[in-house]
């Protein structure tokens, strides 16, 4: 069991460096662990709470949070994520749902990238694309208990609205609202073991603390993401086969 620790620590480090609060791999490492499905959602958002809070301070600090990246969408999935954490759904189609979201947030690692972008190349998101791909994605992230920026970021990314930096900064700002909406809907039927969830928080804050000044200000990171992401792959296809057995 001592061997969580060190997997929370390192996984906070890894998506706190790309503007994460780490959710999805919280979730693996509690599955792994033997935790109860009941208290994993609930557990790895308070995790994602205060990483993603971390993360979001660091890149704010650093100048590369832009508001206009940020609210369009948290607008709407703000009370998605909230009806998403009090539905209740079959144990196969919750793990078929988080294999998923692993194995987006593995592929959403390997796409990091350095600097040098240049910013008048990108568009504001505008409000007839954002408004529904928040609500879509606050509502997916409010059933399988993460926040989202795995979703957002490569959004982002893909129809350069932002650049990998910009768009680390606003997925930690949207997972943090994100992650307290759907922990809101979650505590209404379970609430996490404080007593488990400590030590947690300790090794969650400490992972995030590194991973988020090395993302923010240096290449950083990037490597150990790579890394992360063949594991969670792996751990994914596991999963999703539990899933349709």
């Amino acid at each position: 069991m001592e061997a969580i620790y060190p997997l929370i620590f390192l996984v906070a480090m890894a998506y706190s460096s790309v503007g994460h609060g780490g959710a999805s791999g919280y979730l693996l490492v509690l599955a792994l662990m033997g935790f109860a499905p009941a208290q994993m959602a609930s557990s790895a958002l308070v995790l994602n709470l205060l990483v993603s809070g971390v993360a979001f301070i660091a890149y704010w600090r650093a100048g590369h949070f832009v508001p206009k990246l940020f609210w369009p969408f948290a607008l709407a999935s703000v009370p998605a994520a909230f009806l998403g954490g009090i539905l209740e759904v079959s144990p196969k189609l919750y793990s078929g749902l988080l294999a998923a979201a692993i194995l987006f947030s593995a592929l959403r690692l390997l796409t990091v990238k350095g600097r040098g972008e240049d910013q008048n190349a990108y568009t504001s998101p505008p409000l007839r694309l954002a408004l529904p791909i928040g609500a879509g994605i606050g509502l997916l992230s409010g059933i399988i208990g993460i926040g989202g920026g795995i979703f957002l970021s490569p959004v982002l990314i893909l129809l350069r609205w932002a650049d990998v930096r910009r768009a680390a900064a606003a997925s930690a700002c949207f997972i943090w609202v994100n992650s307290l909406a759907g922990l809101y809907g979650h505590s209404a039927r379970n609430l996490p073991d404080a007593g488990q969830l400590g030590p947690l928080v300790m090794a969650a804050f400490l992972g995030g603390l590194i991973g988020s000044r090395l993302g923010a200000r240096r290449l950083g990171g990037a490597a150990l993401c790579r890394v992360l992401a063949s594991v969670l792959a792996v751990a994914a296809v596991k999963l999703l086969g539990r899933a349709i057995a």
